[in-house]
C-alpha cells in the first residue's frame, strides 16, 4: 500500500511538472516582433504604353479576305484531309495483332534471326518472348514493321498531330543489351 501512494504522489508531480512554461510565450514574442519590424518591398508597376492602331495600308497586295483565296485554300484542305483519312481507313478495318496491345516502351528487341532467309525479331513483352516478321504490327498507335536488321526494328505508325489529322512517322526498337 506504501508503493501505492508513492507512485500517486509521483505521478500528480509528473503531471503538474508538464503545466509550467514550454517557453511558448517566448516564441509568440519572437513573431510578433518580427511582424513588426518587417517592411515588404513592393515594386511599383510601370505605367501601360499606349496602343497605337494602324491602318491598312497594302492596296497593291492581295486582298487578305478575297473570296476566291478562301475558296482555294478550303479546298486545299479538304482534299489533304481526305488523303490522310486514306491512312487509317485500313488500319481500321484489320483485325488487331497481340502486340498492338502494348506501347512501344514496354517492349524490348533482345534478338534477332534469320529463319528460312527471313529476319525475324525476337521481342520480350511482359517477360514473354515473341517472334515479330516484317509486316507485323506493333504498339499502340499502328506501327507496322518494315524493317528487321541484327540491332533494330523499323517501323511505320500512324499518329495524330496536334491538329487531329493522321500523319506517317517512323520510330524503332533497339537492341537491348543483357543486363550485367
Amino acid at each position: 500500500m506504501m508503493w501505492a501512494g508513492r507512485f500517486v504522489l509521483i505521478l500528480c508531480a509528473g503531471v503538474l511538472g508538464g503545466c509550467g512554461p514550454t517557453g511558448e510565450d517566448e516564441l509568440r514574442q519572437w513573431m510578433a516582433d518580427q511582424r513588426a519590424t518587417t517592411k515588404p518591398r513592393i515594386t511599383p508597376l510601370s505605367e501601360p504604353k499606349n496602343f497605337q492602331p494602324q491602318a491598312y495600308t497594302v492596296e497593291n497586295g492581295i486582298e487578305p479576305f478575297n473570296q476566291l483565296k478562301l475558296t482555294q485554300a478550303l479546298r486545299r484542305d479538304s482534299v489533304q484531309i481526305a488523303s490522310n483519312a486514306t491512312l487509317i481507313a485500313p488500319e481500321m478495318a484489320r483485325r488487331k495483332e497481340p502486340l498492338e496491345a502494348f506501347p512501344l516502351d514496354a517492349m524490348a528487341m533482345v534478338g534477332s534471326l534469320n529463319k528460312t532467309g527471313t529476319p525475324t525479331a525476337l521481342l520480350k513483352v511482359d517477360n514473354l518472348l515473341y517472334q515479330v516478321r516484317v509486316g507485323n504490327y506493333l504498339g499502340q498507335n499502328y506501327g507496322k514493321i518494315t524493317k528487321i536488321s541484327e540491332t533494330a526494328i523499323s517501323l511505320r505508325e500512324i499518329v495524330q498531330d496536334a491538329t487531329g489529322d493522321w500523319i506517317e512517322r517512323t520510330a524503332s526498337l533497339d537492341l537491348q543489351e543483357g543486363k550485367k
